[in-house]
């Protein structure tokens, strides 16, 4: 499961994993609903990858893994997770508008007991891809998280990548990518 809020990119990480499983042989079924997304609002996508695959719906309580591209958001779907799964979580906050207009508080508190759950896997990927040089590669290193989450091949989900990402920023995405790959959660 992938939630964020439009803009992120959510769209390009669905299609990304979903081709790195086929090319990897796998069956890959998946959907996402980007309808909100004009207005800074909720978009998820589904990823379902296995021998044989025949909804791309993930079921609540039979997730293996979310990665949430904002704190909130793995809130508002870690329902859909099995016990024990895990979260790959991107800290960066994106305050929905009732937030800041003062007129709900962030839920910080519950966003700190999905630690008591779920194996949570948390950085701060927006700045981290600054310093690589471009926030635009900050999902990718999201993606080299994931991949050692996934039975899908390195040279795979990078070659994946390369078919997907403009060639003037084929070498940054290579070092934000082996950046997550390499990633150890502290």
């Amino acid at each position: 499961m992938l939630g964020g809020v439009g803009g992120q990119g959510l769209i390009l990480m669905t299609r990304i994993i979903c081709q790195a499983a086929l090319k990897d042989g796998f069956d890959v079924k998946s959907n996402d609903v980007v309808g909100l997304s004009q207005r800074g609002g909720m978009v998820w996508g589904n990823v379902r990858i296995g021998k044989k695959i025949y909804s791309p719906n993930v079921p609540p309580g039979e997730g293996d893994i979310l990665l949430a591209m904002e704190p909130l958001e793995a809130l508002r779907w870690s329902g859909i997770l099995k016990d024990e799964a895990k979260i790959i979580l991107n800290t960066k906050r994106f305050y929905p508008t009732m937030v800041q207009q003062e007129k709900f508080e962030y839920p910080e508190k519950e966003i700190e007991e999905l630690n008591s759950k779920y194996k949570v896997i948390e950085i701060n990927a927006f700045e981290e891809a600054k310093k690589i040089g471009k926030k635009q590669v900050s999902n990718v290193i999201l993606l080299g998280i994931l991949s050692k989450h996934l039975n899908i091949k390195v040279n795979t989900w990078k070659d994946t990548i390369k078919d997907n990402v403009p060639y003037k920023s084929i070498a940054l995405n290579m070092e934000a990518f082996d950046f997550g790959y390499s990633y150890e959660n502290k």
